[in-house]
């Protein structure tokens, strides 16, 4: 759950000097499609798509649906209502599932992705929130409550795991190779390592400053975390073995996503602030600042589908524009 949107001074002194800027690097990032979410009003949280089929499920939280959208045809074909406060959610490939965590119950539903029936669910205390689906052994990851995350297994939507943490879990990223999980734990200021063998946190990565750390991705290849944080507004890519710092830079405000892709050596950053920032690494150690795209006011949540070579973003509606889901082409 988002709770620091009250200290806005700071996100807009961190952010000035993005935020600001001119709109360039249109070369890296391109709006191709524009597909009206008509019926949608309030926040709009994560999104997951099915990639064979181009079909995107957007969490729109404010609304307390599910979106679908079929993106070939450009339109909204189903919303699943009766949510409460959905954040995350996941397509669940292996069995053609959609998982929902919703922020204000806890429960997380399972739903048939064709028929949008409902075909399990499972209870955690209070705010699910992310979620992660890692497909080789069919395991979901949710965060949720004062501190923790669940493990479900997709074939029976049983709990089988359960990572116990110190504040409540934002973006987290997870190594099954290395057994590894990485997780933004913004209460504290925190970044924590825990071990997916043991389900025990490990190690802690703390700052004064800044804080607020939302959104995280990772390069396995190069083994770096790369962390958006809100105050001030900063990009800072650490090494994820030892914690160190590798590169920092100011960034877009209000930043809830943010994506490395591996192909192009760029990270991709959506933020509230009303702009997509690109980074792309020139050496190990530096990253390049080569694009800043005017979105839209409070176009915050974002999902990078390198497959297809395109970055959804949501953009909640306003008092001059429905909500939409905006389809922008990546540089190839």
């Amino acid at each position: 759950m988002d709770c620091y949107r009250l200290i806005p001074l700071f996100i807009v002194l961190g952010c000035f000097s993005s935020c600001k800027a001119q709109e360039s690097g249109k070369q890296y990032l391109t709006l191709e499609k524009e597909i009206v979410l008509p019926n949608v009003k309030g926040r709009i949280d994560h999104i997951d798509i099915n990639i064979k089929d181009q079909i995107a499920y957007i969490a729109a939280l404010g609304n307390n649906t599910l979106e679908i959208v079929d993106m070939k045809s450009g339109k909204v074909t189903g919303s699943i209502s009766g949510l409460d406060e959905p954040q995350g959610v996941a397509y669940i490939t292996k069995h053609d599932e959609l998982f929902v965590a919703n922020g204000g119950t806890g429960e997380c539903y399972f739903y048939n992705a064709k028929t949008f029936t409902k075909t399990g669910s499972i209870k955690f205390n209070d705010d699910a929130d992310d979620v992660r689906y890692d497909a080789d052994p069919d395991k979901i990851y949710v965060g949720y409550g004062t501190g923790g995350i669940g493990i479900i297994d997709g074939a029976s939507h049983k709990l089988i795991g359960d990572i116990k943490l110190p504040a409540h879990p934002e973006s987290f990223q997870l190594d099954a190779k290395a057994g590894k999980l990485w997780v933004n734990l913004p209460g504290s200021g925190i970044v924590g390592v825990c071990d997916l063998k043991t389900l025990k946190p490990t190690a802690k990565w703390s700052k004064l400053l800044p804080r607020a750390n939302f959104p995280m991705a990772y390069d396995e290849t190069q083994h770096h975390i790369i962390i958006g944080y809100r105050v001030p507004a900063k990009l800072i890519i650490y090494d994820s073995d030892t914690g160190k710092e590798i590169f920092n830079a100011p960034m877009v405000g209000d930043v809830d996503d943010l994506y490395w892709d591996a192909k192009n050596k760029c990270v991709y950053i959506s933020g509230g602030g009303g702009a997509v920032d690109i980074f792309k690494q020139i050496s190990d150690t530096s990253y390049k600042q080569v694009a800043h795209i005017k979105t839209r006011d409070g176009a915050r949540t974002s999902l990078l589908v390198p497959e297809l070579g395109i970055l959804l973003i949501a953009a909640r509606a306003d008092g001059h524009q429905q909500a939409a889901l905006l389809i922008y082409k990546t540089v190839k």
